[in-house]
C-alpha cells in the first residue's frame, strides 16, 4: 500500500515564499494590506506545493463558509421536472461558482421539511440564502428571518416586511401579461381567455392582474384556474371550451400550461392559430420551441434572474460589517441598482419581459 503524502501546511508555504505565516494567511484568505510582490510570491508557493486552505480554519478568520443555501419552496418532483427551475438553478450555480461558493440545495414539501430547513439555516452552516417559488402561506420567510441569515428572494414577496424591506428579483409579470393580451387583440381576436397559475404565488397573481388590466382596452373573456403544469393547462382548457366554445384566443400563465392547452385544442379539432391563437409566458426553449405549433410567448430571463439573485446576495455579504471590506474605494457596489435594505444591493430589481412571436399567435 502506498503512503499518502502529508498535506502541505501554512508554515511550509511561508518557508517556500520567504514570508511570515501571518502574511500567507492574509493572502490565502483574501485580506488586504500585503504588497503585490509578496502576495505573488505566496501565490506561487501555494501553486508549487499544492496547498489547499483548511476551510474550518479559514472560516475562523473570514467568518465566511463560502456556502449559500438555495431554498425552493416546492417538492423535488416539481423542481426536477420543471425546466423553469433548471434554468434558475443554472444561473445561481454559475454565479456562485464564479465566486468560489458552494450551492446547498434545500427543498420543502411539508411541515417537517420546513422545520429541517429552519434548523439548518439557523445552524451557521451557510453565509446566506436564496429563496424562491414562495406561496402566500409559506412559513419560510419567518424561518429565514428567525435564522438571521442574509437573504434574497426570487419573485415579489406577498407579505409586508419591516423597515428596509426585503431584497428580491422578479420579472415584469404584469406588464408582460398586458403585452400578451394586446398582441392577441391586435391580431383581431375578440374572445380572449386566460388560464392562470396558482394564485397563491405572486407571479401568477400579477399575470392575472395584467390580463385584467387589458380588459378595459380589449374586453378579455373568461378566466380558468391552472397550476403552472401541463395537466393543469389541459383541465383549464377543457373548462374554457365548455364555458366559452366560441373563444378565439388563450393567454396561458406559463409555457407548460400553454403546452397542455394546445393538446386539448388539438384533440377538439381546433386549429392553432387559425381558430384559436395561444400565447404563453416564460419562453422556456425546451418547451416553447417544441410545441405544435411553436409557441408565441412572453420571454423572461430566468437564468439571468438566478444570476442576479446570487450576485446581490454575494455583494451584500462582501459589504457586511466585520468582513474586512469597508468600501474605501468609494463604491457602494450597486452598479446603479442601489436601494434600501441590504448594503451594496438593490432593495428590489424587476427585469423587463419581451414578447417572442412564433407560430401559435
Amino acid at each position: 500500500m502506498s503512503e499518502t503524502a502529508p498535506r502541505p501546511t501554512l508554515e511550509a508555504v511561508a518557508a517556500r515564499a520567504g514570508v511570515s505565516r501571518a502574511t500567507v494567511s492574509r493572502v490565502v484568505n483574501g485580506a488586504h494590506g500585503v504588497r503585490d510582490a509578496l502576495a505573488e510570491r505566496v501565490r506561487h508557493a501555494v501553486d508549487e506545493l499544492g496547498y489547499v486552505p483548511n476551510q474550518a480554519a479559514r472560516s475562523l478568520v473570514t467568518r465566511r463558509h463560502d456556502a449559500i443555501a438555495v431554498v425552493a419552496a416546492e417538492p423535488e418532483t416539481r423542481v426536477f421536472a420543471d425546466p423553469y427551475f433548471a434554468q434558475q438553478l443554472r444561473g445561481i450555480s454559475k454565479e456562485l461558482t464564479a465566486h468560489d461558493n458552494q450551492l446547498v440545495l434545500l427543498l420543502t414539501e411539508g411541515r417537517e421539511d420546513h422545520a429541517r430547513v429552519g434548523r439548518y439555516l439557523a445552524g451557521g452552516h451557510v453565509d446566506g440564502a436564496l429563496v424562491f417559488s414562495l406561496h402566500l402561506d409559506d412559513p419560510l420567510p419567518g424561518l429565514v428571518r428567525r435564522a438571521g441569515v442574509p437573504t434574497v428572494f426570487g419573485g415579489r414577496p406577498g407579505w409586508e416586511d419591516g423597515p428596509g424591506g426585503v431584497v428580491y428579483v422578479d420579472s415584469d409579470n404584469r406588464g408582460g401579461a398586458r403585452e400578451a393580451v394586446r398582441h392577441l387583440a391586435a391580431l383581431g381576436r375578440t374572445r380572449i381567455a386566460h388560464i392562470t397559475g396558482p394564485l397563491d404565488q405572486t407571479s401568477a397573481a400579477d399575470r392575472l392582474a395584467g390580463f385584467l388590466d387589458a380588459a378595459g382596452e380589449h374586453a378579455p373573456g373568461p378566466v380558468a384556474h391552472g397550476d403552472f403544469t401541463p395537466a393543469g393547462g389541459e383541465r383549464a382548457m377543457r373548462e374554457l371550451l365548455d364555458r366559452c366554445p366560441a373563444l378565439d384566443a388563450v393567454f396561458a400563465a406559463n409555457d407548460l400550461t400553454a403546452a397542455g392547452a394546445l393538446r386539448v385544442l388539438r384533440e377538439n379539432g381546433r386549429r392553432v392559430p387559425e381558430d384559436v391563437a395561444v400565447v404563453g409566458f416564460d419562453d422556456m426553449l425546451p418547451v416553447a420551441e417544441q410545441t405544435d405549433p411553436p409557441l408565441t410567448t412572453v420571454r423572461q430571463d430566468i437564468e439571468g434572474m438566478g444570476r442576479l439573485m446570487a450576485r446581490l446576495l454575494l455583494r451584500a455579504l462582501d459589504h457586511a460589517p466585520g468582513d474586512g471590506s469597508d468600501g474605501s474605494d468609494g463604491s457602494d457596489g450597486s452598479d446603479g441598482e442601489g436601494g434600501e435594505g441590504v448594503p451594496g444591493a438593490a432593495r428590489s430589481v424587476v427585469l423587463p419581459t419581451t414578447l417572442v412571436r412564433r407560430a401559435s399567435a
